[in-house]
């Protein structure tokens, strides 16, 4: 067939198609269902429209593009042209099964249609390619992009003008110096000899996109029609779980300090949202953790609902400002299993609609970015983050990649997003990957692979589970009453150890320090010196150092001689001039201790002030409750309500196949319906949709909505009442109300 051929037209390829591809078709361009076309005509004007070819070719890899790119410069938006002339114009830069291949997938998508002796293009994808058409076809014949640099910085003046003009404006040029008879010292020629120009025909010649991106200091895209292979390292799966899982660990321990953190100190959230730098700072001094590591797990917490910005209960400062704090939900966070925090996290992370590697750095106008902030909104950083996952999860178990490598790749799948998808921004994606556990090494963690492949949450928490380390039992103290855990403790040790000693350096193998205020700390709480001493004794693996042992017992034996209650509250102690002592200390001032008898004293304030104001004098006091019992008067911390879905992101739920299945039946019975082209008086349309309703029996109707748009569905009637019919439209899934006077037609929807 000659490539002037008209070929068949888009309309009637797309008739001829079986329910199956076209079910298919509608599943791969969700937006031609949004309204449900009405015909098959309407169908096909649609498929060929520019902002749905765009869409359809957003996610496009190299190979898929650059074949588009090859029929448009055979000219096969407007005649048919054979596969041997788009194999032959490819030449050896693709395998003939990888072309074949494209040509299916892009059938799939209707951008080609067409017979393998006449291939069609919709006419817009022109405009839908990352690069001006003919340039991915056309490429130059430089190996590299170091060949590329090494030409360009050979030429002379006259050449270079001459790139500058075709990258300012057209990259297509034409001129009498393109004749292969021309002068050889002309520049057109040197340049073509140097391969830094492509003739297309006698006088015309074209710019390659390489040479482009290279005159623009852009990062050179993909050349290669094979897709290119990112493995830059090779470890175990072991291995690479192994140090994810570590990551994973840090992770939660971290988001557990913030969430301790804020409850004891809500953070006031800015007029224009998110945190103050200065605030920031003090996270970063009070938790040790860096800017940006901490502005991603910010962003994880508040995604997660941990946190949330309101007026917190109760609110310390009493301002009645928003304020940045845990929610309710932390609460049920920090009860769950290991495996269950980190499945939250990890799936927060990937649907995250924000890109916090950006906390820390300045925009574009100079402002900073803040954290928390809408400043670091974006709808493309979840797809970004899933594209990176995906292309690490096609690699052999334990294949790593490095920023450069893993960028190269990406583009060669995306060169629609290769602007956000460079060294630099990918190189944050993995930082961020390997923060959360769902990388190692470069290489993805297999509970990740389980999450991409399967979705099930049961699988993946019980995949995160085997990959997780043990938690254990034991610890190793030391002489200098230092506590080493070499791992994660089982969870109620590790709440009681946290009672008794304070972390002085965390990660994976912790290291705890305890001294007389720690030990008083955990008999505030209620504990007595015979359980800390069996705390250590039963779970200690290394002898148990004579030091601790009598600081328990000196701490003890002061602890609790003094005895708050609430009066507002009182104060009583077994010795008489001990509590002397007490009401008379200067620091109790603040809380006017009163004498009601030797052995009991009475205050206004609170036991909270109270307890506060004799531990500032140097006191051990202890508070009980009515029965004489110590109890724990730690606070839980602020919080605020759960929020609601942050920053307007949702994911668009694609139509299910039962839908796709009823509007493809709506095209088929529309395209069998004859058409009178007349329209159905009211009285006839009530009758047979009453009878339609009477009977259950779906139909065809024809129906102008108020913008006057016109479409054929297919609708199960349920009643006709006041000139409205009420029916269930399987395309929508839903049932709808039709204004009759609008129906057009009504056509059995039954065969036969």
């Amino acid at each position: 067939m000659s490539a002037k051929t008209p070929g068949v037209p888009l309309g009637a390829w797309l008739a001829d198609l079986d329910d199956e591809r076209l079910i298919r078709l509608l599943r791969l361009r969700p937006d031609l269902t949004q309204p449900p076309p009405g015909t098959i005509a309407a169908l096909a004007a649609r498929a060929a429209a520019r902002q749905s070819v765009r869409a359809a070719t957003d996610d496009l890899d190299f190979l898929h593009l650059a074949v588009l790119d090859a029929l448009l410069t055979l000219g096969a938006d407007a005649g048919a042209v054979p596969t041997a002339a788009l194999t032959e114009r490819l030449g050896e830069r693709a395998a003939g099964a990888d072309v074949d291949g494209a040509i299916s997938a892009l059938q799939d998508r209707a951008l080609v249609w067409g017979a393998r002796d006449g291939l069609r293009v919709v006419a817009e994808a022109a405009g839908c390619l990352p690069w001006y058409p003919g340039q991915a076809t056309y490429e130059t014949g430089a190996s590299s992009a170091d060949a590329v640099r090494a030409s360009l910085d050979d030429l002379d003046e006259a050449c270079r003008d001459l790139l500058d003009k075709l990258l300012d404006g057209s990259p297509i040029g034409r001129t009498r110096d393109a004749l292969p008879d021309a002068p050889p010292d002309r520049p057109v020629q040197r340049l073509l000899a140097a391969g830094l120009l492509r003739r297309l025909d006698q006088d015309t010649v074209i710019l390659p996109r390489l040479v482009g991106q290279i005159l623009r200091d852009d990062a050179p895209g993909p050349v290669s029609l094979t897709r290119p292979d990112p493995t830059r390292s090779q470890t175990s799966a072991r291995d690479v779980d192994a140090v994810a899982a570590g990551a994973a660990l840090d992770l939660m321990r971290e988001v557990e300090m913030i969430v301790e953190i804020l409850g004891a100190t809500p953070v006031p959230e800015l007029r224009s949202g998110g945190l103050g730098v200065r605030e920031v700072k003090r996270l970063t001094k009070l938790t040790g953790i860096e800017e940006r590591r901490l502005g991603l797990i910010l962003e994880i917490a508040a995604g997660a609902g941990l946190i949330a910005s309101g007026v917190p209960e109760p609110d310390p400062t009493d301002s009645g400002a928003s304020q940045w704090a845990p929610t309710v939900a932390a609460d049920r966070f920090v009860e769950s299993t290991t495996a269950a925090k980190w499945h939250l996290l990890v799936s927060t992370w990937l649907h995250l609609p924000s890109r916090p590697s950006l906390v820390g750095t300045r925009s574009p106008e100079d402002k900073p970015y803040a954290a928390l902030s809408d400043s670091l909104f974006s709808t493309a950083a979840p797809l970004d983050r899933r594209l990176l996952l995906d292309v690490l999860a096609e690699l052999p178990a334990g294949a790593g990649v490095d920023a450069d490598s893993a960028s190269e790749a990406l583009v060669w799948h995306r060169p629609r997003w290769s602007a956000r998808l460079q060294p630099g921004p990918v190189a944050d994606l993995l930082t961020e990957a390997h923060a959360v556990g769902a990388v190692g090494r470069g290489a993805v963690a297999g509970p990740v692979r389980v999450l991409l492949d399967v979705g099930d949450d049961e699988a993946v928490v019980a995949a995160m589970a085997q990959t997780l380390p043990a938690p254990i039992d034991h610890f190793l103290l030391q002489a200098d009453l230092t506590v080493i855990v070499p791992g994660p403790l089982e969870r109620e040790l590790a709440e009681e150890l946290a009672t008794v000693a304070t972390v002085e350096s965390a990660g994976a193998a912790m290291v705890y320090r305890i001294d007389e205020g720690s030990v008083r700390r955990a008999l505030d709480c209620g504990k007595t010196a015979g359980e800390l001493h069996a705390l250590f004794t039963r779970h200690s693996k290394t002898p148990v150092p004579q030091a601790l042992t009598y600081m328990i017992d000196d701490v003890a034996r002061r602890h609790g001689q003094l005895r708050v209650g609430m009066a507002a509250s009182f104060v009583r102690c077994e010795d008489p001039a001990l509590l002397a002592q007490a009401v008379a200390a200067p620091a109790t001032e603040s809380v006017e201790l009163r004498m009601l008898a030797p052995t009991v004293a009475v205050s206004q304030a609170g036991i909270a002030e109270v307890l506060n104001a004799l531990r500032a004098a140097g006191f051990a006091p202890a508070a009980e409750d009515s029965t004489g019992a110590i109890v724990d008067l730690r606070s839980r911390g602020a919080r605020v309500p759960a929020p609601g879905r942050r920053r307007g992101y949702r994911q668009h739920t694609p139509p299910t196949d039962q839908t796709l299945g009823a509007i493809v039946a709506v095209l088929r019975k529309v395209a069998a319906a004859p058409s009178s082209g007349l329209r159905l008086d009211p009285a006839v349309a009530i009758t047979e949709l009453q009878i339609a309703a009477q009977h259950q029996e779906s139909v065809v109707i024809g129906y102008v909505d108020p913008a006057g748009v016109a479409t054929q569905r297919v609708v199960a009637p349920i009643n006709v009442r006041g000139g409205q019919l009420t029916a269930y439209d399987p395309a929508s899934g839903r049932v709808r109300e039709f204004a009759i006077h609008r129906v057009t037609s009504v056509v059995s929807a039954d065969p036969g």
